[in-house]
């Protein structure tokens, strides 16, 4: 069973050995995310350099489960934008929420501002 969803930065912190990775590192073995959060690591790495070979080698490496975007997640991760958008919350952002409510597990982020923004869904924040 899937125990959290990793935003973006959350996996980035992993692959980049950055502050709060060491909190995300026990969760690998059974974590999902997003397709939409996935397509933002993919952004992210190829900003850095990586070749797509690179990527694909360094996502495998890591195993996450990735959840397509379907229409419900995308229903709900618009609806999620007037209770986020004080907190200036993106669409990836909202999308890994989204994801972690219909599952009922944590959403585990380095963003500090997901704190409160939704009543009802867990989040982790790792640094």
């Amino acid at each position: 069973m899937t125990s959290a969803v990793l935003d973006a930065s959350a996996i980035l912190a992993v692959l980049n050995d950055e502050a709060g990775a060491e909190n995300v590192l026990p969760l690998l073995s059974d974590a999902a995310v997003s397709s939409v959060n996935f397509a933002e690591v993919v952004g992210k790495l190829a900003e850095q350099g990586g070749s797509l070979d690179q990527i694909r080698e360094a996502l495998f490496a890591i195993r996450l489960d990735v959840i397509d975007f379907d229409i419900s997640l995308a229903e709900r991760t618009g609806m999620l934008r007037a209770k986020t958008r004080s907190r200036g919350l993106s669409l990836g952002d909202r999308a890994c929420l989204a994801l972690a409510e219909r599952e009922g597990i944590p959403a585990v982020t380095g963003d500090q501002q997901w704190l409160g923004a939704v009543d009802g869904i867990e989040v982790h924040v790792i640094r």
